[in-house]
């Protein structure tokens, strides 16, 4: 799995990184698809492009006979010409584009370091490991499948309350009389859900109420509900390929925040200026608040 954590990757950067396509293009079946001159541009680099300006994803694929390959390339091949001409009235050679050119190739590398890093971190056997932990740590829940008939008035939900004292089926009063109208074609069907999920007002009605169990009406915004207990049952877990996106997001992460904790406590770095006040002496490496508010771990 690839990971980019720089937004931009420019084109005139391959100049710098020097003419070897066996260094500059490992992806399997890439292929040069045009030549400025002697510069070669790869189908690797027009993806990357598209990628970069957010046309597409990071892992989806960019079909060479499409319109969109075909726009980008261009775009592609006129910043070649820019940075070849660049070149040639010797622009990379003053000291501003030297450190702009270094800047690009230090984040280039940077994202390599990354990839290969995650690569590592997030894998098939990692994603199970943690999925198992999470499915031996969390605590379920009950959801509660429910019906509803939801009337304007209480004096409405009075005549549907004797309805079903007389034997009409909910199911059938819902569908004539019910005035919600998600769950009326349904039978009043609201479907699982856990409480938590579930206007206050039934949550309260229905506690340790058995399933059969008919409650109201409940008044709740105005209108009067008459509710009937389905059926309770444990909590569904999410499965695996449900929660692959979240592991994997934590996977990444956690994966990026250790390798930059390692680098930077072998490292010595030196502040020529002075931090805000406001800001701790030393900055966390990356912000791991987006990582720990997805963690798919339970912490308890």
């Amino acid at each position: 799995m690839a990971v980019r954590l720089a937004a931009v990757l420019l084109a005139v950067s391959v100049a710098a990184c020097g003419d070897n396509p066996e260094k500059l293009h490992p992806d399997a079946g890439d292929r040069v698809v045009a030549r400025v001159e002697k510069h070669e541009i790869w189908a690797s680099d027009v993806r990357r492009e598209a990628v970069a300006q957010g046309l597409i994803g990071d892992a989806e694929p960019l079909d060479v006979a499409s319109e969109l390959f075909r726009r980008v390339l261009d775009e592609v091949i006129d910043q070649t010409l820019l940075a070849r001409e660049a070149e040639r009235r010797g622009l990379d050679k003053s000291p501003a584009a030297q450190r702009r050119l270094e800047a690009v190739r230090q984040r280039i590398l940077g994202d390599m370091l990354v990839e290969s890093a995650v690569d590592k971190a997030v894998s098939d056997e990692a994603v199970q490991r943690l999925y198992a932990e999470q499915q031996r740590r969390a605590k379920r829940s009950e959801e509660v499948r429910l019906r509803l008939i939801l009337s304007d008035t209480r004096a409405e939900a009075d005549a549907v309350l004797a309805l079903l004292g007389q034997g009409t089926s909910f199911e059938a009063v819902a569908a004539q009389r019910s005035v919600d109208e998600a769950s009326r074609a349904l039978g009043g069907d609201l479907g699982y859900a856990t409480p938590d999920l579930l206007p206050p007002v039934y949550a309260a009605a229905i506690t340790e109420k058995a399933a059969g169990s008919v409650i109201g009406p409940v008044e709740a915004s105005g209108r009067w509900a008459i509710l009937r207990v389905e059926d309770r049952r444990a909590e569904t877990p999410p499965t695996l390929e449900q929660a692959r996106p979240v592991i994997v997001r934590y996977l990444t992460y956690e994966g990026v925040r250790q390798l930059l904790e390692q680098l930077r406590g072998k490292a010595n770095v030196e502040f020529e200026i002075d931090p805000p006040r406001s800001a701790p002496q030393t900055p966390p490496p990356v912000s791991t608040a987006a990582a720990a508010a997805s963690s798919p771990v339970a912490t308890s």
